[in-house]
């Protein structure tokens, strides 16, 4: 297929996204400022439902499937705190029969907790713009990239144009914790020849990214008064030794990256978060039991079952050489979250050639930079499961998961140009419909 446009096309598609620049910041800031964590996300699917409809898109809610989900090695665990919110799927169908290739945009709507309010300079859901920064929690990370799906399209209608093939639109949940929103969405399934994921990646394009297990460490020992305390056992003190344990298995994965071309250069690639721990009930009573809650990360290749026993065997073997814990009931090792694999993307397709030659003419000229990320991404659902170019690339942020998450403007507007070129390219274009 012939992916070159003409010059005056880009220049078209160039000025249609700068035309509605305003009105995809304003709506990105509406997304921000409707907040919504984890299993609270219906209002903003609602209202992304509803902008996808009165753009003449066909458009349903898809519902989470715990049952379907289970059985499959890429579903991963459900806990009480799973959403279930409904995914949305919008779709785009040319008028005849297909001119390019089919194509799917994702974009994940759920986002992380803000932390102590107070320590954000304008507050979590209060998108400030300021200079070239856009403020608030989930805007880069992505509901800009939701906003960049449905834009890039928009641009394409401005002119008069839209794909002259089918073009899907999926906004999902569980991104942040379990990757079961676009899992759920393959498993019914829906896909493309290709899809693009315009997550925060520093204007530049993942090469693969590591997969992750949520995982908790729960120890329960003998209760006692601290004047007693060396006839009882600590055990926050024990979930404190247990974290060196599981220290050590991190090391010993980072060293397993030799030959590996894309992580083996990597100053550690593979880390291992405790995220949250709880434990005891009184300053005055020795801790009877203690909870971590932990994320790791595991190479591309790595079944994510066969990793998970290793995490089992290693607590195992350490509470049955460790004195207190060995007089106790075996720690526990809940997985209550990620479960999912790593990938890498496939070499020299026709998409990432498309998306380079795209980003060339966004960028006036830059050169599309790569890189491999140590964070899980939703693309392994699409590079391992549909088998298909799976391109995640989006704007400059920053502050992703901390305080005073932004998203660059400018770089918005670039993306935004990209995708548009991506999509006359990818799927070709035919005038607009107006059936």
């Amino acid at each position: 297929m012939d992916y070159k446009l003409d010059a005056n096309l880009v220049s078209q598609i160039k000025a249609a996204v700068d035309s509605n620049l305003k009105e995809q910041l304003s709506y990105t800031q509406q997304l921000i400022a409707t907040g919504l964590q984890r299993g609270e996300e219906k209002p903003i699917q609602d209202l992304i439902y509803y902008e996808i409809k009165k753009r003449g898109y066909t458009v349903e809610y898809i519902e989470m499937d715990d049952k379907v989900l289970s059985v499959h090695e890429g579903g991963s665990m459900f806990s009480i705190e799973h959403s279930t919110a409904p995914l949305v799927v919008g779709k785009h169908t040319p008028k005849g029969k297909a001119k390019g290739k089919s194509l799917v945009l994702n974009a994940h709507i759920d986002i992380v907790p803000t932390g102590p309010e107070q320590l954000w300079k304008y507050g979590p859901y209060n998108p400030i713009i300021e200079g070239d920064w856009l403020y608030g929690r989930g805007g880069a990370d992505m509901k800009a990239g939701s906003a960049i799906n449905l834009y890039a399209l928009d641009a394409l209608k401005k002119i008069g144009y839209q794909p002259a093939s089918e073009v899907q639109i999926h906004s999902v949940v569980e991104e942040e914790s379990t990757g079961n929103g676009s899992m759920m969405l393959h498993l019914k399934g829906y896909t493309g020849d290709a899809v693009l994921i315009p997550e925060p990646e520093e204007d530049k394009l993942v090469k693969g990214n590591v997969g992750a297990i949520w995982f908790q460490v729960e120890v329960m020992t003998k209760p006692v008064h601290v004047r007693e305390m060396q006839n009882g056992s600590n055990a926050i003190d024990a979930i404190y030794r247990i974290i060196g344990v599981l220290r050590e298995l991190e090391a010993d994965w980072n060293l397993r990256t030799t030959g590996m071309k894309n992580y083996e250069n990597l100053d550690h690639p593979l880390n291992l978060n405790i995220g949250k721990i709880v434990g005891g009930d009184w300053a005055s009573s020795v801790p009877a039991w203690a909870r971590i809650d932990c994320r790791i990360a595991i190479l591309p290749g790595i079944k994510a079952c066969n990793a998970a026993k290793e995490i089992i065997n290693k607590v195992a073997e350490f509470a049955d050489k460790d004195f207190f814990l060995k007089a106790s009931a075996p720690p526990k090792v809940i997985f209550n979250g990620f479960f999912a694999e790593g990938y890498e993307l496939e070499e020299g397709t026709d998409a990432e050639k498309v998306l380079k030659l795209s980003h060339f003419e966004a960028f006036e000229g830059e050169e599309l930079e790569s890189f491999v990320t140590a964070g899980y991404l939703d693309t392994r659902v699409h590079a391992l499961y549909d088998k298909i170019p799976a391109l995640c690339y989006g704007p400059v942020s920053k502050g992703i998961h901390g305080f005073d998450e932004a998203v660059s403007i400018s770089s918005i507007k670039k993306i935004t140009t990209a995708y548009a070129l991506f999509i006359a390219r990818w799927c070709g274009l035919e005038k607009v419909s107006h059936n």
